[in-house]
């Protein structure tokens, strides 16, 4: 039997947003709330929305071009070395939500 008080631990703010599904965007990535949350949590943080631009659109070698490129590099790897053959083929998953919000 679970005692009252955890029970209701990350409904009062045990958790960070940024961990629980308020903090996270149904298309994939963060919110705000848990954009603003893994602030707080970690100061000093760089932590910045997801450069949702299409590719056409964003001027070549732009910083936000660049952020595009790098992160649709970083966690294309990730896919293709770190998730199941399952989770890789999922469109629901995290991680491919994430790529197609990037424009990956």
């Amino acid at each position: 039997m679970i005692p009252d008080k955890e029970k209701f631990k990350a409904a009062e703010g045990g958790t960070p947003a940024w961990q629980r599904k308020e903090g996270k965007s149904e298309s994939g990535g963060l919110n705000k709330k848990g954009i603003a949350s893994y602030r707080r949590a970690n100061p000093g943080s760089k932590l910045s929305m997801a450069v949702t631009t299409k590719p056409s659109k964003l001027k070549p070698g732009s910083k936000s071009a660049n952020r595009r490129k790098s992160f649709c590099a970083r966690m294309s790897g990730m896919k293709k070395r770190l998730t199941s053959a399952k989770t890789a083929r999922d469109p629901n998953s995290r991680i491919n939500k994430s790529l197609r919000k990037w424009n990956c």
